[in-house]
Parts: C-alpha cells; sequence; structure tokens
C-alpha cells in the first residue's frame, strides 16, 4: 500500500516540475515550434511538388506525376506506369482524374519517344 502512495507521489512531482519547466519556457518553446513548422510547410524537407496540374501538360510535368526523369528510357515508363496505376486505379479506390493524368503522362512519353 505504501508503495502505491510513493509512485503516485513520485508521478504528481514529476508533473509538477514538468509543468513548471513548460511554463517557464514557453515563449521559447513556441518560438522554435513555429520555426521548425515554417521550414517544414514551407517544403524545405517535402519531397513532393506543390503545385497543381499544368493546363497543357508538359514533359516535364509528365516525369514529375510518373516519379522518373525527362530523358527516361520507355521501359523506365512503362514501370513507373504500371506502379503508380495499381496504387491510384479508379476499380480499387483510386481518383478517376488523377488516374486520368498518369495515363495522359504515359502517353506523352510514348508519343514523344518515335
Amino acid at each position: 500500500m505504501s508503495t502505491g502512495l510513493i509512485l503516485a507521489g513520485l508521478g504528481l512531482a514529476a508533473a509538477g516540475f514538468t509543468g513548471r519547466y513548460l511554463l517557464r519556457h514557453s515563449r521559447v518553446i513556441t518560438q522554435t515550434l513555429s520555426k521548425n513548422v515554417e521550414a517544414i510547410s514551407g517544403g524545405a524537407f517535402s519531397k513532393y511538388y506543390h503545385g497543381g496540374f499544368e493546363t497543357k501538360m508538359s514533359r516535364v510535368e509528365a516525369s514529375r506525376i510518373l516519379g522518373v526523369t525527362p530523358s527516361s528510357n520507355p521501359i523506365k515508363v512503362k514501370e513507373a506506369h504500371k506502379r503508380i496505376m495499381l496504387l491510384n486505379h479508379p476499380d480499387r479506390g483510386g481518383s478517376p482524374y488523377l488516374a486520368a493524368k498518369i495515363n495522359e503522362a504515359k502517353d506523352l512519353f510514348d508519343s514523344r519517344k518515335e
């Protein structure tokens, strides 16, 4: 019984010390967190492209959609298309719009190789 009281007292003391530390250093903590959030949301650590689709698809946009370089060979384009379509196919719960964009990107690569 006394062991439980001791543990409860230690838990309350730890919570109290933690609360006091956070209150004393809240200004520094909020400044640091806001800087980190700005850096992350600004795209500094993001590997994703932030922007919408172009009105007429370019080779650069097609390569971003498929995740290949603009000068990739047809085999890499075909593999990338298959991999992405398996994840985004409308029959498997994917978006028909995104599937159309993925197919448009592959078609753009296919039309330029001839």
